[in-house]
């Protein structure tokens, strides 16, 4: 009922009112801005609405890429320690090596005496 009040001070809208017999210039230029601003706004609220969402994802996955990035450093460093101590074990097999070779060959000659 107040819809076809709103509308009669734009001009007459046929669509609307029933005295109408025709849509004025007017009425016409306003029910086309009205339609327009309905529908831009429709479509801007779905174009935040989506990046908001895609903007939450990139945010998860960000900080999920972080805490793997903290991961991967932690590991390399691990691998890092790990390796020292190999080398530490290996040189001192081979020094160990090197002195059962030593007295072995002390023996030997020894023996050959």
């Amino acid at each position: 009922m107040m819809l076809p009040v709103l509308f009669s001070i734009w001009g007459c809208v046929p669509e609307i009112s029933k005295e109408c017999v025709d849509m004025t210039n007017a009425a016409s230029t306003y029910l086309g801005i009205m339609v327009g601003a309905i529908i831009g706004s429709v479509v801007s609220w779905w174009i935040y609405y989506r990046q908001k969402k895609t903007s939450v994802k990139q945010d998860h996955i960000l900080s999920r890429i972080n805490e793997l990035e903290e991961n991967h450093g932690d590991i390399l460093k691990k691998l890092a320690d790990f390796d020292e101590k190999h080398e530490s074990y290996f040189d001192a097999m081979q020094e160990l090596k090197r002195k059962m070779d030593s007295i072995l060959s002390k023996t030997d000659t020894d023996s050959s005496k």
